[in-house]
């Protein structure tokens, strides 16, 4: 039924304004139209919407992930921009410099975003 459907992200934001300035200066990322009231933002052949609500962070899950080339350079570069990540500790995985590393070799980390939704990152596997 679903197989073949684009699934689209939604993030919540109390402050669209503030949700749109932070996906600019530190992800360096631009609304590309949507609907009156939404953010629409293009990444890598899909994409994902913010949207105004009164229950923006309250999730405490991952929103929505990127793969990226560089974990490293990305985690560093985010953060010399000010970017919050999270930190915490799982059995048998190791955490440094905000990347956590499972122990089958995964590795990924987390950060928030204007509205503390929970995104996170993840080394591409090839």
């Amino acid at each position: 039924m679903f197989a073949g459907r684009t699934l689209i992200p939604m993030l919540a934001a109390s402050d669209l304004e503030r949700a749109q300035a932070f996906y600019a200066d530190k992800l360096d990322l631009k609304p590309a139209g949507g609907p009156d009231g939404v953010l629409r933002y293009e990444c890598g052949g899909s994409y994902f919407l913010v949207y105004p609500s009164g229950f923006a962070g309250t999730n405490k899950a991952t929103c929505a992930m990127w793969e990226v080339d560089d974990l490293d350079g990305t985690v560093t570069a985010l953060k010399e921009r000010g970017v919050r990540f999270q930190d915490f500790e799982i059995e048998g995985a190791t955490m440094e410099n905000s990347i956590l590393t499972s122990p089958e070799g995964i590795r990924a980390a987390w950060f928030f975003d204007s509205e503390d939704n929970i995104l996170g990152l993840t080394q591409a596997m090839d």
